[in-house]
Order: structure tokens, then C-alpha cells, then sequence
């Protein structure tokens, strides 16, 4: 009879640790659920617990301008998380898409193609990474509003204010494209890091033999490689996502009152005299679906990718 292996009783401690990270991981969301649902007098005592009387209150405030009834409660619907939940999708999906174009196939190019000055520039990218985007602030702000604007007097700003309205000269800053340049800016070099790493693993004999049978450069990246690195393209498009959606510094600064999203509107809505702290729960739960939903769909293609060349025994 074969000695029991030392690996099939684990250490109590390990199960406590377990946990222990288990309920810091959820612990917050579970809060942050459970508040949403609580007044603020029960938020703010201290002694509701789970011993309260549940409401949809804060929902129907945060969600008062896309909703199709006038709650009792609400005298004037301040919060716009309609609009800004839009502007966040926008921002983070056109943002996310466009960086994985330009990621894999800068990534790509590192990999196969030799020119002089890659090694460098390879490393360049991910010390771009390392710049902290608080540092960014002032300088996209500055480039933003000054030289990155097109005159009103000129005849191209001059025809898109007579066509879209507005006053003053247009520039890049409150607008949706200068948000998402900045953010594919910010997520691009980490995007090419980490792709670099699942292209190196593709056989380029692959790539040769797709060549042999008349397969353009084009049809060997779109048709061979790229379904090869889906993984990578998933990981990837989660932290990608993730960044643009949760992100509130640059957006402060460069978003106005039509392109805000949804974390300035949290933040809006403080202040010196009056916090909504159940609103803010609510707004915060619902901030919190969008990447949760993307993150599953991501993690799918995942282990769709890592278990396709699996053998069943």
C-alpha cells in the first residue's frame, strides 16, 4: 500500500489563509451591494448591519434620467448616469479596440521583423508603462487645449462651429477622441509587453507554410497568428478595458459636461456639505457590472485558447 503523499492533508493554516483572501477579495463588493440597498441614516449609524429594511431608492435616484417613471422621492433629477455610463462604454470599448489593433501589430513587428534600434525600442514601450499618469496630467492638459486645436478663425474650425455649434477654437480636450487617444496612449506600451511574449511562441513554421500556400502578409497575421495569441488578445483586452473604465484622473481634466463618465459623476456627486452615500454605493455597484461582464466574456476566450490543443487522455 502506497505511503500517503504529504500534499494530501493540507496544513490547517492554509484553508484559514484561504479564506481569509476569499473575504478580502469579496468582502468589499458584498458591503458595497448590502449599502446600496440601505438609507443613508442606516449607512451613516453604524448599528443597521443586516438588520435593515431594504429599498431601491438609491437606484432609482442614480438612474433617474433614463428611467421611465418619476420616482415619489426625487424633486429634480441631478445625476445624468445615463449619459454618462454611455460616454464610459464609448470611451472604453473604442479605446480597448483600437490599442489591441495597434498593440498586436506592433508586437508583431518587434517580434519578426529585424531593424536597427529593437532591442530598444522594445524596451522603450515598457518603460513608458512606468511613468506614473498623474505625471501626464499637465502636459496633456497644455497640448490638449493649446497645441493640438484647429483656430476658429481658420476656414476647417471655422465650418465645424457654423456645423456643430459651440464657440472658441476646437480642440481635443472635451471631446471623446482626446480621452481615448490618451488612453490608448497610457495601455498601449503594457499591450505590446505582454503580446510580445504570446507571439514569440508561435511556430514560424506556421507562418512559412501558410507563405507556401499563397497567403499574403495580411492573411498570415489576421488568419494564422492572431488566432494563436487569442489568450494573450483576451488578457490583454481585460486590463485594457478595465484601465479606461475605472479611470478618473485624466478624464477629470479632460472631459467636460457632455463626455463625463460615470467615475466623475461618483465624485461629482460629494460634497462639502451633503454625501449621498447610498446613491454613491448604488452608482458604484452599477460602475462595477460593465467590467465584471467583460472580464467573464474575456476569461472564456482564455481558456477556450489554452485548452485547444489539449489531448484527452
Amino acid at each position: 500500500m502506497a505511503a500517503n503523499s504529504p500534499y494530501d492533508k493540507q496544513n490547517p493554516a492554509f484553508y484559514a489563509l484561504l479564506v481569509a483572501l476569499i473575504l478580502m477579495s469579496i468582502g468589499p463588493v458584498v458591503l458595497l451591494f448590502v449599502s446600496s440597498f440601505k438609507l443613508d441614516v442606516d449607512i451613516i449609524s453604524g448599528t443597521g448591519g443586516l438588520l435593515f429594511m431594504p429599498t431601491i431608492q438609491n437606484y432609482e435616484t442614480a438612474l433617474c434620467d433614463i428611467l421611465w417613471y418619476e420616482p415619489d422621492h426625487i424633486d429634480y433629477c441631478a445625476i445624468r448616469f445615463g449619459a454618462a455610463f454611455g460616454n464610459s462604454l464609448i470611451i472604453a470599448l473604442i479605446s480597448t479596440a483600437l490599442t489591441l489593433i495597434i498593440g498586436c501589430m506592433a508586437a508583431y513587428a518587434l517580434v519578426r521583423f529585424r531593424f536597427m534600434g529593437r532591442e530598444p525600442i522594445s524596451f522603450a514601450t515598457l518603460a513608458v508603462r512606468m511613468v506614473p499618469p498623474a505625471v501626464l496630467l499637465v502636459p496633456v492638459f497644455g497640448l490638449w487645449n493649446n497645441s493640438f486645436c484647429i483656430d476658429n478663425a481658420t476656414m476647417v474650425g471655422g465650418w465645424i462651429r457654423d456645423t456643430f455649434g459651440g464657440r472658441g477654437d476646437v480642440c481635443l480636450a472635451g471631446t471623446h477622441s482626446g480621452i481615448i487617444l490618451i488612453y490608448v496612449a497610457m495601455n498601449l506600451p503594457f499591450v505590446i509587453w505582454i503580446l510580445q511574449s504570446f507571439i514569440v511562441q508561435v511556430p514560424r513554421s506556421l507562418e512559412e507554410a501558410a507563405r507556401v500556400d499563397g497567403a499574403g502578409p495580411f492573411q498570415v497575421f489576421f488568419l494564422v497568428v492572431l488566432p494563436l495569441i487569442k489568450p494573450g488578445l483576451a488578457a490583454a483586452a481585460i486590463f485594457t478595458f478595465r484601465i479606461a473604465w475605472n479611470e478618473y484622473l485624466l478624464a477629470s481634466a479632460l472631459a467636460d459636461r457632455d463626455t463625463m463618465t460615470v467615475p466623475i459623476l461618483i465624485v461629482n456627486n460629494t460634497s462639502e456639505f451633503n454625501i449621498e452615500w447610498g446613491v454613491i454605493m448604488a452608482t458604484g455597484m452599477l460602475l462595477a457590472i460593465p467590467p465584471i461582464i467583460f472580464t467573464l466574456f474575456a476569461s472564456r476566450q482564455i481558456i477556450t485558447g489554452m485548452t485547444a490543443g489539449a489531448v484527452k487522455g
